[in-house]
């Protein structure tokens, strides 16, 4: 494939190009996938108010994200196993984004360590974790975090328990890969990956392996998975966990009014609100369209971005219409990723940022601050939870 012009051009290549088992872990959805497919469905119900004889140039994508510059009001969300999506995957995800001068964030369950991706970049990255019971072993990651200089933390709040995402049982999702008769007949039609996977030595979970109690192998982050997930947190162990890092902190996975109040209550720097990409509570509300009234209710007082659905310049722009100082994709880069390795991702930031620079022309907008809900035509209900458009 020579052209590619959208997104969905890079998904189709990253279909051929990774098994099965990893494309189903990152396309799929927890239970019947309502949320998931609500999650960009509600982007096509916004529509774009199209202006014209309105001076165009000069235009600007720049803005600042917790203070940072960044090329434009998108950053490279966590996602886990990144590094099983293509060999050093996360290495070469955090490259590309600070090439391109948008944020990267590692996720706590990545391939590659977080001193991996350290070595290999420049730039300051982002570094989620999730809410664990194990003090000590949530106190040595923000120490290692500050030894790699992360610029912040994103706490996901949202995984207290794991959602079922039924692809994953039947294809017994695991890092390395469980070489049934199945998944095996499948990676060795996916020559390139196989090739990859065999010139790195990075093939489980760099920030767990060796530094959780009990997780010694591979084979052991099952078992800990299962048990490391604190059930009982609560607004005060998230305080715990602000001062036991003591810098800038994102919390992810505000999905509810009250919840953006508690964390802007905190004086968090930022609050991401997301659904986990319709992986957790499948039936919940999209984040589009649950984006309007969080902004309405602490948009004065903290950053509020948001993930969930973003595949396309034209999706940023709505989301920054309707109030998100930024967004965050996962999918779109993880299928560049997937299909041609740094460069993919290179083309996925690409294509998202000159949709976005063209749809702010057409939209009669010169900056991405001067955007606002006067950019779209919203129908009547849309930020209703009782209301089915």
């Amino acid at each position: 494939m020579s052209v590619i012009a959208e997104i969905e051009d890079l998904r189709r290549l990253y279909q051929r190009r990774t098994p099965r088992m990893f494309c189903d872990f990152v396309e799929s959805g927890s239970w019947s996938e309502q949320t998931l497919r609500a999650n960009t469905g509600d982007f096509k119900h916004l529509r774009l108010r199209q202006r014209v004889a309105v001076d165009m140039s000069n235009r600007s994508t720049r803005t600042t994200m917790i203070g940072q510059d960044a090329a434009m009001p998108v950053a490279l969300a966590p996602v886990g196993l990144t590094g099983m999506q293509c060999a050093d995957g996360e290495i070469k995800a955090a490259r590309a984004a600070e090439k391109f001068g948008v944020p990267y964030t590692l996720s706590l369950l990545s391939i590659c360590s977080i001193e991996d991706v350290a070595e290999h970049t420049t730039r300051p990255f982002w570094f989620q974790v999730y809410t664990l019971k194990d003090e000590d072993f949530m106190r040595r990651l923000f120490d290692r975090a500050r030894a790699a200089q992360c610029a912040a933390i994103v706490i996901t709040l949202d995984l207290q328990v794991l959602g079922q995402r039924h692809k994953d049982l039947h294809n017994g999702l695991s890092a390395p890969p469980r070489l049934t008769l199945r998944n095996l007949a499948n990676i060795m039609t996916k020559v390139q990956w196989g090739l990859g996977m065999l010139g790195t030595k990075r093939r489980a979970f760099g920030n767990v392996v060796g530094h959780a109690k009990g997780v010694t192998d591979p084979g052991s982050i099952s078992a800990w998975t299962a048990e490391a997930f604190d059930e009982t947190l609560d607004w005060d162990r998230v305080a715990q966990f602000r001062d036991m890092w003591g810098g800038k902190l994102i919390l992810k996975g505000i999905l509810d009014v009250e919840d953006a109040i508690k964390a802007a209550d905190l004086g968090v720097d930022a609050i991401i609100v997301s659904n986990h990409g319709g992986r957790q509570l499948d039936g919940a509300m999209s984040s589009i369209r649950m984006l309007p009234q969080i902004v309405d209710a602490v948009g004065d007082r903290v950053e509020v971005h948001m993930d969930g659905g973003i595949r396309s310049g034209q999706d940023v722009l709505k989301a920054l219409s309707l109030g998100a100082r930024a967004t965050h994709i996962g999918r779109a880069f993880t299928y560049g990723l997937g299909a041609m390795g740094e460069e993919g991702v290179t083309r996925a930031l690409q294509v998202i940022h000159k949709e976005l620079d063209t749809t702010m022309a057409l939209c009669g907008a010169r900056d991405v601050h001067d955007l606002g809900p006067d950019n779209l035509i919203i129908p009547q209900g849309f930020d209703d939870p009782t209301v089915t458009l």
